[in-house]
């Protein structure tokens, strides 16, 4: 639903550039670095707004990318440590099941008064 009303407001905004460069078709001049130019301004205006779009496009698909990588190296983390939880887990369970050994001969606690 998100991108058919992107898609809606984008449609409407090329209409509207597209009737402005329609009334505009008037000749302007165009400076360059190596000279000017006298240009339509309906291609000056189309020419920009193309650019624009252009660049803007390319920004979020590099951003994309980005994050595309971003997710990625993520989803590999989380394998590594779902993997070290598994073998933690399974150790615990191993200590659950192992019987408890006694000491056969008693533990004696050496107290720190005593010349023994």
């Amino acid at each position: 639903m998100k991108f058919q009303w992107s898609l809606l407001f984008g449609l409407i905004f090329a209409i509207i550039i597209a009737l402005f460069a329609i009334y505009n078709v008037d000749t302007v001049p165009v400076n360059y670095v190596f000279g000017t130019a006298q240009w339509p301004l309906i291609l000056v205006i189309l020419g920009s707004a193309l650019l624009g779009a252009l660049l803007s496009g390319s920004v979020a698909i590099y951003r994309s990318f980005i994050l595309s990588r971003q997710v990625k190296h993520l989803e590999k983390d989380i394998e590594k440590k779902d993997a070290t939880i598994g073998v933690l887990q399974n150790e615990v369970v191993a200590y659950k099941e192992k019987p408890v050994e006694f000491f056969e001969e008693p533990v004696t606690v050496k107290d720190e008064n005593s010349t023994i």
